[in-house]
């Protein structure tokens, strides 16, 4: 719909970054303010950003971890068992440990991103481009297939 190799590109990139975030339940609305803030195409953001949601969920222990490391904080304790006996002893002392360890995986995150999006970016505008070449000579299928097998 008009948008560019390099556009769609970067609103993948944009998508896929933002789609790996560990705050879980934000990355709708802070893809969509992305979008309208960088001019993104809307719809590839989404895409990218919704396609990575089971690596989100694989990376938010790792995340926590980092974080604790480089912010040098209490390790967070893996077991629900431990989680609801801390809950149980002190839920406040609970939610502000909670916070900090999110504001921390979010912290790592950043500047996981700051990387990881100009590396995505560079990577796929080269195989859009291509896409676009593919689809404007009308060349289907898009992806080719191999002679000689059956």
């Amino acid at each position: 719909m008009g948008a560019s190799p390099e556009n769609l590109a970067w609103s993948l990139a944009v998508g896929i970054a933002i789609g790996i975030n560990p705050l879980l339940g934000t990355t709708t609305v802070a893809c969509l303010a992305a979008a309208l803030l960088f001019r993104l195409n809307l719809a590839a953001s989404q895409l990218g950003n919704h396609i990575v949601y089971p690596l989100q969920l694989a990376l938010l222990i790792p995340f926590i971890h980092i974080g604790t490391k480089v912010f040098h904080t209490a390790a967070l304790p893996l077991s629900p068992q431990d989680l609801a006996a801390e809950a149980r002893r002190s839920p406040f002392a609970l939610g502000r440990q909670l916070w900090l360890w999110e504001w921390h995986a979010l912290v790592v995150w950043a500047a996981v991103a700051v990387i990881l999006v100009p590396a995505i970016a560079l990577l796929l505008t080269p195989l859009l481009k291509k896409l676009v070449v593919r689809v404007e000579r009308h060349q289907y299928p898009i992806l080719q297939q191999k002679s000689g097998t059956n």
